[in-house]
């Protein structure tokens, strides 16, 4: 064989995964920025892992959690998101539970679609259950008025079974193509009748999941386990398109500016000027531009950081402003006199900062 030969086939195997192949960031749940790993029962809108939201028509009917229950992933994955139903709950017409990932419109502004020659995708994913049966997830535009519902069956309870679901692309509606919602990927764990539609087709609505799909949240101790969720273009599903962990890290950093402490051992995070002799104003550099600044931050605790110099805790950390490149925080305290060189570090394994305000 030719070195010409060998080349050309090297650029071909190049050429099939350059590029945004998978449109899900995070679709092997690898990054848990805001939980670590540890379980929870969120709120209607709240994140479980990294880029995977959570919307919930009634509280306290599900627990989350990344790698739930310590079974085995599916071959060649490590990480996987895990639900439990907390209760027999009987779903209402409104009733709407779903799991779902936006993805930002200038990650499929190539698909084309809302005009003629829109292309087709394929969503495959790995998913396990303790239910069996037919479930739904549907794929929906920003305004909620263009919906796909699709169904995909579970055979065997408690076993990894592979997905794959082709959908055309959508010829009308509007579906973003700038920083806002493109498209919305939802998968059912319970939904009422005002929000199911007949699946296979294209429909005016927001319909986010298949009429007559099966209900997690109805069986109590029920659970869901998903992982290797890609949407690509073609009608085709094609090997996961596994990327760099820090690659991975740094398009969840887009939507979730986060610090996490690595170990207790002290970490320097930011440098201030002294605003009053109690008030630090500290600029806090993003390691990667945010899709929009944010707007607000979570602490785990302000006593987990320390000002240098000073050698006490803040009695607050405060948001101040934000852009694409930095936050500036209010760092207070009630026990020093702080100077023009105070900064901030960190003094437990446990601090967090979360910038908010970012995702779609």
């Amino acid at each position: 064989m030719s070195l010409t030969t060998v080349d050309a086939g090297l650029l071909g195997t190049q050429a099939q995964y350059t590029g945004f192949k998978n449109r899900i960031i995070n679709g092997a749940m690898v990054i848990d920025q805001r939980n670590a790993g540890l379980p929870v029962t969120p709120t209607s809108s709240a994140y479980t892992v990294d880029r995977w939201q959570l919307y919930v028509s009634q509280a306290s009917k599900l627990s989350a959690q990344q790698n739930a229950g310590t079974i085995t992933p599916p071959t060649g994955f490590r990480n996987y998101l895990g639900f439990t139903s907390l209760s027999a709950y009987s779903v209402t017409s409104s009733d709407a539970f779903q799991l779902g990932q936006a993805i930002e419109g200038f990650n499929i502004a190539d698909l084309g679609w809302g005009a003629a020659g829109a292309q087709s995708v394929t969503l495959s994913f790995w998913v396990r259950s303790s239910l069996t049966g037919t479930f739904g997830g549907a794929l929906i535009n920003s305004a909620g008025n263009r919906s796909y519902p699709f169904t995909y069956a579970i055979s065997s309870a408690n076993t990894w079974e592979q997905k794959t679901i082709i959908i055309p692309g959508d010829t009308s509606g509007t579906w973003l193509t700038d920083n806002g919602q493109g498209i919305n990927v939802r998968f059912s764990l319970g939904v009422g009748a005002t929000f199911s539609g007949t699946a296979g087709a294209w429909a005016a609505g927001t319909f986010v999941s298949a009429t007559g799909a099966t209900s997690v949240v109805g069986t109590n101790g029920a659970t869901f386990y998903i992982t290797g969720v890609q949407l690509e273009k073609g009608s085709t599903a094609t090997s996961f398109d596994y990327r760099p962990y820090g690659t991975e890290l740094a398009l969840c950093q887009r939507y979730l500016p986060c610090y996490n402490a690595t170990s207790a051992s002290t970490q320097t995070l930011c440098s201030g000027f002294a605003a009053t002799t109690t008030i630090v104003r500290a600029v806090y550099p993003l390691k990667v531009n945010p899709r929009v600044p944010p707007t607000g931050v979570i602490v785990s605790s302000a006593a987990h950081f320390n000002f240098g110099g000073a050698g006490t805790a803040p009695s607050a950390i405060t948001f101040d402003s934000g852009s694409i490149d930095a936050c500036s925080l209010q760092l207070a305290t009630t026990g020093a006199t702080l100077g023009a060189g105070s900064y901030l570090y960190s003094t437990s394994a446990s601090a967090q900062i979360q910038f908010t305000g970012c995702e779609l």
